[in-house]
């Protein structure tokens, strides 16, 4: 208790407190606009956040995400548009809602359940980040090479509709990750004679391109110059009823168990946690015709399974340095730039940062109650009517500047570009991008670990199969790995038959 007590001193600051208020409204915004989407939004952050102070970098970070994540159920309610991948759940109820002269009613159902998700995920990561944190001090290099290669795996399986697609972007990632100087032998590898390979791809310059530029050129696509009209955002107030928040108190309660579970398997998402718990509320209701017609339930089923997933991803991210998502894999880079390494020894190496971050994470999911309430929400659904004109050279001028501060290399620009320009055309042929950058954060770690552990048993390579744990964790990643190829295969052959 004293250990988050005293984090929470630290949090409560002037410099923390301000940033996560100050962020969780951007995070709002951006969830708000469609188009834009919290990865681009910290993925363009993270560079400037090189002279901030470690606590004040996190709790942007967690305020841009939790309130990202309930700002894109805004554009899904009033326009039937996901601000969010997460949020397209939430249009099968929200906007029916909105139609029938009830958006205020789902707006606000929306902003209580995301905030509950998020206070019972930061729970999670609170409780239980710390205890997985003590188990892995028992593991060796064996394991962490059999953990890396198991979230690889998970990720290429899990993202995406093609488990095969899925699997070649996490080897891509992989190759990449081997870009520059040998760790172990300190010779240089796929640098072509160029110095500045030698320490690799940054990963932020890789992280900007794929994940932010391929939205900014889709929004182009769309030439929108005028915007949304102020006709098609008229909200009108639908107090609850008497009674019916105590009735969607299960439905949170279902959700939140939901998305932390989901949000502790390596590259599920959010969007998964938010289909798993709308069908499972669907399932459970004693009307489930009445679902898709506008059932306040299945707003605050999505909203608050897509919320509980946030902080949960972060349990395997910081206790083992596997990120559970995207943004899980941009916390481990706003880490590193600060000079920490993620993993079991941060606990005990910077305890008032983790504590910090996963108060910052609790904070922020309050937040969402003062923040994202009928008069901030009708703010914010205003922001909408901006033209895609606009947005695209000042995102393209942000994600400039933001790569050119991190090493002040012209060069990290068309690195930028290019893995902007392949993002484009891979999310065009459907395949997935997470898999590509979680590759290239655990590669590198299952390569080194591998090797430690050959050179610790004299290039025994049973020793990567003999203890229990690793043995365990190699069943786990064929499994994950043969399950979705042989369901497919299975689906196929009847297709065929049929």
């Amino acid at each position: 208790m004293d250990f988050y007590v005293n984090a929470l001193s630290q949090v409560l600051a002037l410099g923390p407190l301000t940033a996560m208020i100050g962020s969780t409204l951007l995070g709002v915004f951006i969830g708000a606009l469609p188009g834009l989407n919290p990865v681009m939004a910290i993925a363009l952050l993270l560079p400037l956040t090189y002279s901030m102070d470690p606590l004040v970098a996190l709790g942007m970070v967690a305020g841009i995400y939790n309130g990202s994540m309930y700002g894109g159920a805004i554009p899904a309610i009033l326009l039937r548009i996901p601000g969010t991948p997460a949020s397209i759940a939430t249009t099968f109820d929200g906007f029916p809602m909105a139609d029938r002269g009830e958006a205020s009613k789902a707006l606000k159902v929306a902003c209580w359940s995301s905030a509950i998700g998020g206070i019972a995920s930061a729970i999670a990561l609170m409780t239980m980040g710390p205890l997985l944190a003590r188990v892995t001090l028992f593991f060796g290099p064996a394991e962490y090479f059999w953990i890396a290669i198991f979230g690889m795996a998970s990720v290429g399986v899990m993202v995406g509709s093609d488990p095969v697609k899925g699997i070649m972007a996490a080897v891509l990632g992989l190759l990449i990750g081997t870009i520059g100087i040998d760790n172990l032998s300190g010779q240089a590898r796929f640098t072509f004679g160029q110095t500045w390979l030698l320490g690799g791809l940054d990963l932020i310059v890789v992280l900007v391109g794929l994940y932010a530029l391929p939205p900014v050129l889709q929004l182009a696509e769309k030439s929108d110059l005028r915007g949304l009209s102020a006709a098609q955002l008229k909200l009108a107030d639908a107090p609850f009823e008497k009674g019916e928040i105590r009735g969607l108190i299960p439905t949170w309660i279902r959700a939140s168990g939901i998305g932390i579970g989901v949000g502790i398997l390596p590259g599920a998402g959010g969007n998964i946690a938010a289909f798993l718990s709308y069908n499972a509320t669907k399932n459970a209701s004693e009307d489930p015709d009445s679902f898709g017609k506008g059932n306040p339930q299945g707003v605050a089923a999505a909203e608050c399974g897509n919320n509980a997933d946030n902080a949960a991803s972060m349990i395997p991210a910081l206790s083992l340095g596997i990120p559970g998502n995207v943004i899980a894999a941009l916390v481990l880079s706003a880490l590193t730039i600060h000079g920490l390494q993620p993993g079991p020894q941060l606990f005990h190496q910077n305890p008032l940062l983790v504590g910090g971050f996963m108060m910052e994470m609790l904070i922020t999911s309050l937040l969402i109650f003062a923040l994202g309430g009928a008069v901030a929400t009708r703010v914010f659904a205003q922001f909408q009517r901006l033209p895609g004109v606009l947005l695209v050279p000042s995102i393209l001028i942000l994600m400039c500047v933001g790569v050119y501060v991190i090493n002040g290399r012209p060069v990290d620009l068309w690195v930028m570009l290019l893995a902007g320009f392949a993002g484009y055309f891979l999310e065009k042929v459907n395949v997935p991008l997470a898999p590509i950058i979680l590759g290239m954060i655990l590669g590198p770690m299952a390569e080194q670990s591998v090797r430690r552990a050959l050179l610790i048993s004299r290039g025994d390579a049973t020793e990567l199969l003999t203890r229990p744990i690793s043995a365990g964790l190699a069943i786990a990643t064929i499994l994950v790995i043969a399950w979705p190829i042989a369901k497919a295969m299975r689906r196929r052959r009847r297709v065929s038959q049929a």
